[in-house]
């Protein structure tokens, strides 16, 4: 398929995996979505300078369900539908841990993550973590001691997050590591881009090892999607006076792995994904979540077809006459509605509200 449109679908605001899915179903072809779209549609322009831009920094596009998208994050339900990558594929290839924890770690925090990572990747598991400054860039490093890393970042590859990172970002993307974005270069990385970098950064691995992690921090939102991904999940402890290691201590309480050594991870490390690991996700139902988004209030004709509608399905024909609207306006606006989630198409042509 064409990269352009490829990249054009994937891009367009309010379609994820399952509309992705329908819309491909629907109309046949990433074009043929596209021009259903219309003016909707991620603009032709913005795709190609990204393209260009990716290019000159060397980096490449992974779509959901090519060959060369890695296979572990495939299995989530929401995975990103396009990543940017720069550095070496090659790191998909070997079983992968994720090490994360506090952005204001303890020394001792920082060398004992250096450390496990050395020791993970001395027996060839790739570690994987999100660049943040604290536990995550020490993991980083101490896998480029003697083995390989993927960073998932929350912003554009164009754009390093925290900028001391940024020559250790390089450093990834040219010795043989990963440096992963779901987002557009040029993308700034706000609050709400890092849990999205979260479910990357679980999804990528088989097990995830949180070292200092604070009550309501967003290491624990990795830990909540490791859980719901059916990963392993290994927690380090830490001194119970130190506010850095409640929320880790607390995973340990509520079932997590207490992870001392290398051995205590690959002891239980799986080759592939469970259904259900044995840190169950709700144990971790009050953990942090991603803010909800507030979507905006329909108006005009949408706002008409949404009071015709009701959570029993009805036939599209039959909304059609009570809305008074042309087949082909009608089938936009419920195409709108179904982006924004307010409306679910169901078999048989008909459609409900969510």
């Amino acid at each position: 398929m064409d990269a352009l449109a490829r990249l054009r679908l994937a891009r367009t605001e309010g379609v994820g995996r399952v509309m992705h899915r329908r819309l491909l179903s629907r109309h046949g072809s990433p074009e043929a979505a596209l021009e259903a779209l219309g003016s909707r549609a991620w603009p032709r322009d913005a795709a190609l300078r990204e393209l260009a831009g990716l290019e000159a920094l060397g980096s490449r596009l992974l779509f959901l369900g090519a060959p060369d998208y890695p296979p572990l994050l495939a299995l989530l339900e929401d995975a990103p539908l396009v990543l940017a990558a720069r550095g070496d594929l090659a790191a998909f290839n070997r079983r992968s841990v994720a090490v994360v924890g506090a952005r204001n770690a303890s020394g001792m925090g920082r060398r004992f993550a250096e450390d496990l990572a050395d020791g993970l990747a001395v027996r060839d598991v790739c570690i994987v973590s999100g660049l943040a400054r604290g536990i995550d860039a020490a993991a980083h490093l101490g896998a480029l001691r003697s083995g390989t890393t993927i960073a998932a970042v929350a912003g554009g590859l164009d754009r390093p997050y925290p900028r001391e990172n940024a020559e250790l970002q390089e450093r990834i993307a040219a010795e043989g590591g990963l440096v992963l974005s779901e987002a557009p270069l040029g993308t700034a990385p706000l609050p709400r881009h890092f849990p999205r970098r979260n479910r990357i950064v679980a999804g990528l691995s088989l097990g995830v090892v949180v070292i200092e992690a604070a009550l309501q921090s967003g290491t624990l939102i990795t830990a909540r999607l490791a859980a719901e991904a059916g990963r392993e999940l290994f927690a380090v402890p830490g001194h119970p006076l130190d506010p850095r290691s409640r929320g880790s201590n607390d995973l340990i309480r509520r079932g997590a792995r207490l992870a001392e050594t290398v051995e205590d991870i690959l002891l239980h490390l799986p080759e592939a994904p469970a259904e259900t690991s044995l840190f169950r996700a709700s144990q971790l139902a009050d953990l942090p979540e991603e803010p909800a988004q507030d979507a905006p209030a329909p108006s005009g004709e949408a706002a008409q077809v949404l009071d015709m509608m009701g959570s029993t399905p009805i036939p599209v024909d039959e909304l059609g006459r009570r809305c008074q609207l042309s087949a082909p306006r009608l089938s936009a606006l419920l195409l709108e509605l179904e982006m924004a989630g307010r409306v679910e198409t169901l078999p048989g042509n008909r459609v409900a509200l969510v």
